[in-house]
C-alpha cells in the first residue's frame, strides 16, 4: 500500500529511523504504526546480533553535573562518521540526562531506565538498526555531592572528566578537571592508591635499586680489569666482540667470571638502609606522577595541584574526580 509523507515523518520522529526505513516499515505493516515500530526494532536487534563481535571503538563521551549529581557516559559505535551524527549525539545526551535525573549508580541502572516506549538498552539497539553499526554503552562514572565541575576535552566528545571540590570553586575545579584530562592521575592522593599497587611499585623500586647498585659495582670491576663495558654488557655483545676479533674466547670467559663474582659479593653486602632510602625516593616520584594532588600543576610547574588550590583558599582541595576516554593510553 502507498504511505503518506506525513505518516513517514511521524514514524521518523517516533523512532529516529531514516526516511526509507520508515517508508518500508509502514509499507510492510500496511500503515499500522505499532507494527511498523516493531519492524524497525527487530531490524535493530538483528543488526546488534550480527555485529556483536565487532569492535565499537568510536563514539560519544559526555559529562554533565546538576545540583548534587554528576555523571560521565560513553555511547560507543564502530565509526567516526556515526559518532559525529547529530541524532547519535542527541541519544547520548538523552541517556545522560536520564541517568542524572535518576541519580543512577551503575551502568545496569542506566540501561534499565525507561526511554520512549521501552528502555535505554532497547533505544541503543534501535539506533544500531538505524545506523547498521554495533553500539554499546560504556564508561559510566558518577560523583554524588555538591561543587562538581565537568570538562569535555576540546569539546570533541572523546575525553571527559569531572572534579569535585570540598568548597564552591567552579573556576578552580574546572582547571583541575583539565589537569585530570591531560595528566590521567591514578588516584587522588597517596592514601588513595590501592595497597596492591603500592606494594608492587615498592618491590619494583627495591629490585631496580639493587640491580643498579650491582651493575655499578660490576662496571667498576670490569673497567679496573681493563675491559670494554659495552662488549661486557650482554652475552650477545660478548659474542659480537669475539666475532669481530675485539676480544678472545679466554677474555670473554674472564669477563663472565668477573661479573659473576662481583654480582654475588655485592648482593651479599648491599646496605639495606641505603636501598630503602633510594626505593622510597622512587616511590615519592611515583606518587608525584600518579596522585592528582601531588602532580605538578599544568599551568605552573613550580607548584603542585594541592598548592595551587591552597593559593586560592587554604582550605580548598579536591575530594573526588572521574575520567573516561575512548582513546587507548
Amino acid at each position: 500500500m502507498a504511505v503518506s509523507m506525513a505518516d513517514i515523518t511521524k514514524l521518523r520522529k517516533m523512532t529516529g529511523a531514516g526516511m526509507m526505513d520508515c517508508k518500508n516499515a509502514l509499507t510492510d505493516a500496511e500503515g499500522d504504526f505499532d507494527k511498523a515500530m516493531k519492524i524497525i526494532r527487530e531490524k535493530g536487534q538483528a543488526v546488534a546480533a550480527k555485529r556483536s563481535d565487532r569492535d565499537a571503538s568510536e563514539g560519544c563521551v559526555l559529562a554533565k553535573a546538576e545540583k548534587d549529581f554528576g555523571a560521565i557516559i560513553a555511547l560507543k559505535c564502530e565509526t567516526d562518521f556515526v559518532a559525529k551524527n547529530e541524532d547519535f549525539v542527541k541519544l547520548a545526551r538523552a541517556i545522560l540526562d536520564a541517568a542524572i535525573a535518576n541519580k543512577c549508580k551503575s551502568l545496569d541502572e542506566v540501561k534499565a531506565l525507561p526511554m520512549g516506549d521501552s528502555t535505554v538498552a532497547q533505544a541503543v539497539i534501535d539506533r544500531s538498526g538505524i545506523t547498521g553499526e554495533k553500539m554499546e554503552l560504556d564508561g559510566y562514572k558518577f560523583i554524588e555531592g555538591e561543587n562538581i565541575a565537568v570538562y569535555d576535552h576540546m569539546n570533541r566528545h572523546i575525553l571527559c572528566t569531572m572534579v569535585q571540590t570540598n568548597l564552591p570553586a567552579q573556576e578552580q575545579a574546572h582547571e583541575v578537571a583539565m589537569q585530570v584530562a591531560a595528566m590521567n592521575p591514578m588516584a587522588l592522593d597517596e592514601a588513595s592508591v590501592p595497597q596492591e599497587v603500592r606494594d608492587n611499585e615498592f618491590n619494583v623500586a627495591v629490585e631496580k635499586t639493587k640491580e643498579e647498585q650491582v651493575k655499578k659495582a660490576v662496571d667498576n670491576a670490569l673497567r679496573k680489569a681493563g675491559f670494554n663495558i659495552y662488549i661486557s654488557e650482554t652475552e650477545e655483545h660478548l659474542n659480537e666482540g669475539i666475532m669481530k676479533g675485539l676480544i678472545t674466547e679466554a677474555q670473554a670467559d674472564e669477563i663472565r667470571a668477573v661479573k659473576a663474582k662481583v654480582t654475588k659479593e655485592k648482593l651479599a653486602n648491599l646496605p639495606e638502609q641505603m636501598i630503602l632510602n633510594i626505593a622510597n625516593g622512587r616511590m615519592a616520584k611515583f606518587y608525584k606522577e600518579v596522585c592528582l594532588l601531588r602532580q605538578e600543576y599544568i599551568q605552573d610547574a613550580k607548584m603542585s595541584v594541592a598548592a595551587y588550590l591552597k593559593s586560592v583558599n587554604k582550605d580548598l582541595t579536591v575530594v573526588a574526580f572521574r575520567r573516561f576516554t575512548l582513546r587507548a593510553e
